[in-house]
C-alpha cells in the first residue's frame, strides 16, 4: 500500500537510511572521485568469492574514525586511535556486512524498487520544503560518489541486511522462568557498611638508590618519543579557480538543461483494493467496479475513499496523495494520473499493490526562473565541474611524479608547488598537518620512514592533498635520570603507599572476621558508614565500589558478615562489609513484560551474533 509504506518509512527503514546517509557524509572529497576516475580496485579480501576492494576498506576506516570523534566529543584527540584497530575493526565489519547479504540472498530476502522509492521518497536529506526535491536528491548522492543507480544499489543491500536481522530479533523469546530469575537478580538489595583506610604517602621513604633502581628495571619508559620532521607538497583545489572561465553558450546550455528538468506536480487521490494471499485479482477488480459504479450514480470520491480504500494513510483524508512529480509512483499508476484532466476519475488500474480509482485534485505548473537569476549560481557550478576535473588531474599527476622521483624537488617543480617542512612530531602527532592522522600513519610508514620513499596522496580534506616524505628521523633516547627523578619518586610512594594501606586493610578485616574487633565499633577512629536497601543501579554509590558489592558472596548468617577490599584511584581503599541480601518480592505483570521485552532483545543480538558466526564458519575467506 503506498501509503503504509510511507508510514512504515517513518520508523526502521527511515532511521536506516538517515543513519547510512550521515555515516556516508565522511566519504566526500577527492578521494572518492579520485578512486573512480582511476577505477582502482585492489581487493583487500574475498568472502565466499566476493570481493572487498581497498577502495571500501579506506571508506569504512575513515568513517569507524570519524564516527569514534563525534562520540567522543569535539576535545577529543584524534592521535589516540590506533590505525591498525581501525582497519582491522573495519574489514572485519565489511566481512560480515558481505556475509549477511550472502545469507540474505540464500534465504530469499527481497525488497522491491517500489518500497526503495517511497524510502527515498520520504527521507528528510533528499527533502526541500518537505517534499521530495530531484535535484537535491541527486545533489547529496553525486556529494557521496554515487550514480543514482549505485545509491539504489546500495541501499537495497542495507535494506536486506536489516530485514535479516529484524527477522532473526523478532524470532528470539525468553521463558517464564528466565524472566522471573532475571527480576530476582535485578531487584535484589543488599545492606552494607564501609569504612576508608588511607594511604599515607609522607610515611613512605625513598632512597635515591631505589629510585635509581626503578629507573633502572623500567628504562623502556623513560625514552624521548621517536619523532620525524617531513618535507611535504600541498594541492589545493582553490588554487584552480583564477584558472578557468565559462563561455555563454555553456551557460545557455546550462540554463535549458536545468529548465528543462522541472515538472508539473499533481494531486492524486485514490481507492485502493488489494491484491494479496486473501484477495485475488479477480475479486480486487471486481470490487473496484462496483465502487466505480457507485461514483458513476453520483456518490462522493472522497466518501467512498474512506469507506472502501484499504490504504489506510490515505484513505482518512478521503484518498488524498499529495502532491508528487513524475518518477513517484508505479508506472501504471503515474501513466493513468498523467492521463487525466482536473477532477476526473480514471477507470480501474492495476499496479503491484492492486486495483485504483485515481482522481486528479489539482496540477501545480512549474516556476522557470529566469536566465538572469540562474547565471550567477551555474556560473559557479560550472566552474566548479571545471575545477573539480582539473584538481583530479593535477592529484593524479601529483601522485604519479612523487612515485617516480626520489624526492620532491621534481614534482614540486613540475606542478609549481613549493616544498614545506614540518616541525618535529611523534607517532600521537603535531600541528598544522601533522594533526592529521592519515599524515602521521603516511610520515611513520615502513614505506616513507625506512625506505625513504615519498607518500601516495594524502586527503587533509575535500579540497587539500598533499605528498610527504621524511626529511629526520629523530629516534628515541633514554631520558636522563634527573628530569624523571620527581615522577618516579611520585609514583613510587603512592603504589608503596597503598600497598601498606592493602596490608593494614587485610588485618583488620582479619580481626573483623575473627571477632576480635566488635563489628559496629569505629575502624581507626572512624565509624562505618551504613547503607541499607542499596540497589544495583544506586546512583550515591561510587561505581567501583557497587560493582565490587553486587559481586560478594551471600553473609552465611547476620554475624557473619563478608567482606572484600576496592582500592580506589589516589591509593587509597574501601573495606566493604556485606550485611546481608534481600530477596526481590515477585514481579508485577508489567515489570515481567518489560524484563521479558529487554532479555529477548539480548537474546536476539545473541542470535543474530551466533547466525553471522555460523556464515564466518562456514564461509571461505581469503584477507590480502
Amino acid at each position: 500500500m503506498l501509503q503504509n509504506i510511507r508510514d512504515n518509512s517513518q520508523g526502521w527503514i527511515a532511521k536506516t537510511i538517515i543513519g547510512i546517509i550521515v555515516a556516508l557524509m565522511a566519504f566526500t572529497g577527492i578521494e572518492a572521485i579520485f578512486q573512480a576516475s582511476t577505477n582502482t580496485k585492489q581487493d583487500v579480501a574475498k568472502v565466499n568469492g566476493e570481493a572487498i576492494t581497498q577502495t571500501e576498506l579506506s571508506q569504512a576506516v575513515d568513517m569507524q574514525r570519524r564516527q569514534l570523534m563525534q562520540q567522543m566529543g569535539k576535545d577529543f584527540d584524534a592521535s589516540l586511535l590506533d590505525e591498525k584497530l581501525l582497519r582491522d575493526a573495519a574489514l572485519k565489519s565489511l566481512i560480515d556486512r558481505k556475509l549477511v547479504l550472502q545469507g540474505a540472498a540464500d534465504s530469499k530476502f527481497a525488497f522491491s524498487d517500489a518500497a526503495l522509492d517511497q524510502v527515498i521518497l520520504q527521507t528528510p536529506e533528499f527533502q526541500v520544503d518537505g517534499k521530495f526535491n530531484a535535484e537535491r536528491f541527486d545533489q547529496v548522492i553525486r556529494q557521496l560518489g554515487y550514480s543514482r543507480l549505485q545509491f539504489r544499489q546500495m541501499m537495497t543491500q542495507q535494506m536486506l541486511i536489516e530485514q535479516t536481522r529484524l527477522g532473526i530479533l523478532g524470532s528470539a523469546f525468553v521463558t517464564d522462568a528466565q524472566v522471573l530469575a532475571f527480576a530476582r537478580l535485578e531487584k535484589q538489595t543488599r545492606d552494607f557498611a564501609t569504612v576508608n583506610i588511607k594511604a599515607n604517602p609522607a610515611a613512605v621513604k625513598l632512597t635515591d638508590d631505589e629510585v635509581k633502581a626503578y629507573y633502572d628495571q623500567h628504562a623502556k619508559e623513560f625514552m624521548t618519543p621517536d619523532q620525524v620532521v617531513i618535507d611535504y607538497l600541498e594541492l589545493k583545489k582553490s588554487s584552480f579557480f583564477d584558472q578557468v572561465t565559462v563561455k555563454d553558450d555553456e551557460l545557455q546550455a546550462a540554463y535549458e538543461k536545468e529548465t528543462a528538468n522541472l515538472a508539473e506536480q499533481r494531486r492524486a487521490a485514490h481507492i485502493l483494493i488489494e491484491v494479496n494471499d486473501k484477495v485475488t485479482d479477480a475479486q480486487a477488480k471486481a470490487k473496484i467496479e462496483e465502487i466505480q459504479a457507485r461514483l458513476a450514480k453520483g456518490e462522493q470520491f472522497e466518501a467512498l475513499a474512506k469507506e472502501f480504500s484499504q490504504d489506510p494513510g490515505s484513505a482518512s483524508n478521503g484518498g488524498d496523495l499529495g502532491f508528487a512529480g513524475p518518477g513517484v509512483y508505479d508506472p501504471d499508476f503515474e501513466a493513468a494520473l498523467y492521463a487525466l484532466n482536473k477532477d476526473q476519475v480514471s477507470a480501474p488500474v492495476r499496479s503491484t499493490f492492486g486495483w485504483h480509482l485515481i482522481k486528479l485534485l489539482g496540477v501545480e505548473a512549474p516556476e522557470v526562473p529566469s536566465f538572469a537569476s540562474l547565471k550567477d549560481k551555474l556560473t559557479h557550478e560550472l566552474k566548479n565541474q571545471q575545477v573539480e576535473q582539473r584538481f583530479v588531474e593535477a592529484t593524479k599527476q601529483l601522485e604519479d611524479a612523487a612515485f617516480e622521483a626520489s624526492d620532491l624537488a621534481q614534482p614540486a617543480s613540475d606542478l609549481k608547488l613549493t616544498v614545506h617542512t614540518s616541525a618535529p612530531f611523534g607517532r600521537e602527532g603535531g600541528e598544522g598537518v601533522a594533526a592529521n592522522r592519515a599524515v602521521v600513519t603516511a610520515a611513520f610508514s615502513p614505506e616513507v620512514l625506512d625506505e625513504g620513499a615519498n607518500s601516495t596522496a594524502i586527503e587533509l580534506d575535500p579540497e587539500t592533498i598533499i605528498v610527504l616524505r621524511a626529511k629526520e628521523h629523530l629516534k628515541p633516547t633514554q631520558l636522563p635520570l634527573e628530569s624523571v627523578a620527581a615522577a618516579i619518586r611520585t609514583q613510587m610512594t603512592k603504589e608503596r603507599a597503598s600497598a601498606a594501606a592493602k596490608t593494614h586493610a587485610d588485618e583488620l578485616i582479619a580481626s573483623l572476621r575473627d571477632g576480635k574487633t566488635p563489628l559496629n565499633q569505629p575502624v581507626d577512629g572512624q565509624a562505618w558508614k551504613v547503607t541499607e536497601a542499596a540497589t544495583r543501579s544506586q546512583e550515591t554509590i561510587d561505581p567501583v565500589v557497587l560493582q565490587a558489592l553486587f559481586r560478594m558472596p551471600k553473609p552465611a548468617s547476620k554475624d557473619k558478615p563478608t567482606f572484600t577490599t576496592v582500592t580506589l584511584a589516589d591509593g587509597s581503599l574501601v573495606i566493604v562489609r556485606l550485611n546481608g541480601v534481600t530477596e526481590a518480592a515477585a514481579p508485577s505483570d508489567d515489570e515481567k513484560a518489560q524484563y521479558r521485552r529487554f532479555l529477548a532483545s539480548r537474546v536476539g543480538q545473541q542470535d543474530f551474533a551466533a547466525y553471522r558466526k555460523q556464515l564466518e564458519t562456514k564461509a571461505e575467506i581469503k584477507k590480502y
